[in-house]
């Protein structure tokens, strides 16, 4: 059964990038460095591994709108998968037009992950983005969380969880250790 999976790199201080929507840095991708740089033309070798089979078995991405449009929808679609994007606005002509596989969905986040799951099937749905992780916690509908907390104080810029309704528990599932980054994994049990 398909699973909503929220997979965001993040700074010790909860940050996910600087005020100017950068990942953390000089380069900018600081919150990315973790992973090997290649990783994206190829399998990497140790830990890194397990995460690259997760992202690339997954069978939809759901995204904010802000962090679909700073990413220019992945281009059209997210390594294959289609992208539900929920809007109340309608999308950019780029993403009207040109990527077929990209979905604004104007009723909700409900409906939103519905669609998602449904184009998934078995596989899970990656959720990307800070707003829409804590729309989907929200409205009931994140099933787990996985972070890359990164050794390092950005001090400043937008945070993960910044404004939640309610206390929300959750489970440890899974603690990898390396020494760029740990990765935790958690349901959501609430």
């Amino acid at each position: 059964m398909s699973k909503s999976v929220l997979d965001m790199s993040v700074s010790v201080d909860g940050y996910i990038a600087d005020l100017d929507d950068y990942l953390g840095g000089a380069d900018g991708h600081r919150l990315h460095n973790w992973f090997a740089e290649d990783a994206e033309a190829k399998r990497p070798a140790g830990p890194e591994a397990e995460f690259f089979d997760e992202w690339n078995n997954c069978g939809a991405v759901l995204a904010g709108r802000r962090t679909a449009e700073l990413m220019d929808h992945w281009g059209g679609d997210h390594n294959g998968r289609p992208i539900f994007v929920p809007s109340h606005r309608p999308p950019s002509p780029a993403a009207r037009w040109g990527y077929p596989l990209v979905t604004y969905v104007p009723d909700g986040i409900v409906s939103a992950m519905k669609q998602a799951k449904a184009a998934a099937g078995d596989r899970d749905v990656q959720v990307r983005g800070g707003y829409i992780a804590q729309s989907a916690l929200e409205a009931g509908v994140l099933d787990e969380i996985q972070l890359h907390q990164v050794p390092v104080l950005l001090g400043r810029g937008h945070r993960l969880f910044d404004l939640l309704p309610t206390e929300t528990e959750l489970k440890i599932i899974r603690v990898l250790d390396t020494p760029e980054a740990t990765h935790i994994r958690y349901q959501v049990l609430n």
